[in-house]
């Protein structure tokens, strides 16, 4: 019993030593809670050149850490292992947070340059008066084909994609939301429907898809699209203005019955332990010049009007990518749905999948 008791003292000094090791390396190296913003993004959501030039600006060191899915970006907040002090989620999963009092409530007279935002993508049904975040990118979901081997008038509505001609010829961006929601809005349904019906005719109207689908992948569609190995494609507005700059032949396609607007909004979580560094970089961020190289760089629209002003004009007047108002009006934002309709979007798109096998 004794020696089993030394052991234990033993191990427990060990790892005493070995944290303070750390901690000494890490203030060392300037690392303290005090002065770092672990920041959780997206992949790929960020000109790494904005974090240096932030970092030497302001003095905070940028920790920073991506996520491919809202899912997995909700479940590492919600498990609390990192107090993350920036995340940037879309629009129906802020709704959820804020539900559950994930995220804390932002003092407007700690952010500077909430001015340059266009009123379009302010005080959304997601965050009425954005009291919980701030626009950082949209964009909407569409179809991207090649016009070497698909004519124009042949890709317009979403029904094309069941074309004959389309035989394992389809990419489809691997989420339930979205491929659901296609199907959806071929059917004139909403994006956000709980009618058990609806959602019953739209799986059986994707299974009937299945042998144009060539696969359900997610950011290899751009390699294949560029490449040329498939020669259309359904996925998000800026992963298509990313391949068209790489590839003439590809065009981008917002179908006329409607689609999905999305929003990205930074929000800070409830367990963040700096916040005055996620105020500095939502700020950061705001500053037109600074919202503007991010977003020739990203491909991604920015809702920041003094920073579109400042891209250049064959950017902003391509209606694939900032559509007219017009276009706006038939798009629909995705909802918070619960956990019992998502789970019904998510078991439908898992069948689909399946049945593809």
């Amino acid at each position: 019993m004794k020696r089993l008791l030394m052991i234990i003292v033993s191990i427990l000094a060990v790892s005493a030593g070995l944290y303070v090791s750390i901690d000494q390396l890490s203030k060392s190296q300037g690392i303290t809670s005090d002065n770092t913003l672990n920041f959780y993004n997206w992949g790929d959501y960020l000109d790494p050149e904005l974090i240096t030039s932030f970092e030497e600006e302001t003095g905070y060191r940028v920790s920073y850490e991506t996520f491919d899915s809202n899912e997995a970006m909700y479940t590492k907040i919600e498990q609390g292992g990192t107090a993350y002090d920036l995340a940037v989620p879309s629009e129906y999963m802020i709704q959820r947070m804020i539900k559950e009092k994930m995220v804390i409530k932002l003092d407007h007279n700690k952010i500077k340059g909430l001015e340059n935002i266009n009123d379009l993508f302010l005080n959304q049904s997601f965050d009425p008066k954005n009291t919980y975040s701030i626009p950082y990118f949209w964009g909407t979901l569409g179809i991207i084909y090649n016009d070497k081997f698909i004519d124009e008038e042949e890709i317009k509505h979403w029904d094309d994609l069941w074309s004959p001609t389309l035989k394992n010829d389809v990419m489809l961006i691997d989420g339930a939301r979205e491929v659901m929601g296609l199907s959806l809005n071929s059917l004139g349904y909403s994006l956000n429907t709980k009618d058990k019906k609806e959602l019953k005719a739209a799986a059986e109207k994707l299974r009937t898809l299945t042998p144009n689908v060539k696969a359900i992948v997610a950011d290899e569609i751009k390699m294949y699209m560029i490449q040329e190995e498939s020669s259309v494609a359904v996925t998000f507005s800026g992963e298509a203005a990313e391949m068209l700059d790489q590839n003439e032949n590809l065009h981008y396609v917002i179908p006329e019955e409607g689609s999905n607007l999305w929003f990205d909004n930074f929000i800070i979580p409830k367990t963040a332990k700096n916040k005055e560094a996620a105020y500095a970089f939502i700020n950061f961020m705001l500053e037109p010049e600074n919202a503007a190289q991010n977003a020739e760089y990203i491909g991604y629209s920015t809702p920041n009007e003094a920073a579109k002003k400042q891209l250049p004009l064959e950017i902003t007047e391509d209606e694939q990518f900032y559509p007219s108002n017009q276009t706006l009006e038939n798009l629909e934002v995705y909802d918070d749905l619960g956990k019992e309709s998502i789970g019904v979007y998510n078991d439908l798109f898992l069948e689909f999948k399946m049945h593809r096998k």
